[in-house]
């Protein structure tokens, strides 16, 4: 990846950004950017502002970097991300995370909206990810080594956190959420699986399927960040549908849980 692409995009953020690290980083995936409450916004860029990043390129993901406080906790939220499948490169997917490792963060909360693939599943239920599979057989740590950016070799025996784990699951508890732990499985996109596939992934042991949230996710494990993620069951995947899937329905599934998503970041935010 290009170091200079980073420093381009960390120079164009305020001082603010800098003078105090965050309590928490925050990357909020499909239909949950306006899934936020803050006391003050102290920086609110728009991601075709930052250099490198760039404007999302899909619907559902707000695109903009807001620094705000929260019940004296001050926490850096990524609204929207950008995925490989966009064609970009790495460098947009990972430079939330870059950027938050300069501003001395070292926890990370993760979501997205995925395919449901365990039976157990529904639309609108909540999957705190304790694992996760990359299908996709690439890695944004391919390439020149940085030592700013932990090992050669990352160990992935826990890259998503426990402790955080169990802060997602009392806040589900306390707000009496339906609510399991699983294992995500990546996939590249931009199609969505076939039938085929989906029955092959659950026989590998994924419960739900997306294509985000694990590259961010191994570039900050490999930094050491403890690491948290959620996924919103937007739909069940092909092959377990009747219908069709679409994104339309993705971002449905979004709105109608945003009350929830938002009373669930308040409580993570409490909790960490």
């Amino acid at each position: 990846m290009n170091l200079k692409s980073f420093d381009a995009a960390a120079g164009y953020l305020p001082d603010e950004c800098f003078t105090r690290e965050p309590d928490l980083g925050i990357i909020l995936g499909s239909g949950w950017g306006d899934a936020l409450t803050m006391d003050e916004c102290l920086v609110r860029i728009p991601y075709a502002d930052i250099p490198t990043l760039g404007g999302p390129t899909v619907k559902g993901h707000a695109g903009e970097f807001v620094l705000y406080t929260l019940n004296g906790r001050r926490i850096a939220a990524w609204c929207g991300r950008r995925h490989y499948y966009e064609g970009a490169g790495w460098e947009p997917v990972v430079l939330p995370v870059e950027i938050l490792r300069r501003m001395g963060c070292n926890k990370l909360l993760v979501t997205n909206a995925a395919g449901g693939i365990n039976p157990a599943l529904k639309a609108g239920d909540f999957v705190v990810v304790r694992d996760h599979i990359n299908l996709v057989g690439i890695n944004p740590l391919i390439g020149t080594h940085e030592e700013q950016w932990g090992p050669r070799f990352p160990d992935m025996t826990e890259v998503y956190s426990r402790s955080l784990a169990e802060k997602l699951h009392a806040g589900a508890h306390r707000l009496d959420l339906r609510i399991m732990d699983g294992v995500y499985a990546y996939t590249s996109g931009p199609c969505y699986e076939t039938p085929a596939e989906i029955r092959a992934y659950k026989a590998q042991g994924a419960d739900v399927v997306g294509m985000s949230t694990v590259p961010e996710t191994i570039f900050a494990h490999a930094c050491g960040m403890k690491v948290a993620a959620i996924s919103l069951v937007s739909n069940l995947a092909a092959g377990i549908a009747s219908t069709p899937l679409s994104h339309q329905e993705v971002i449905a599934a979004a709105e109608k849980s945003r009350p929830v998503m938002r009373a669930l970041i308040e409580d993570f935010i409490a909790r960490s």
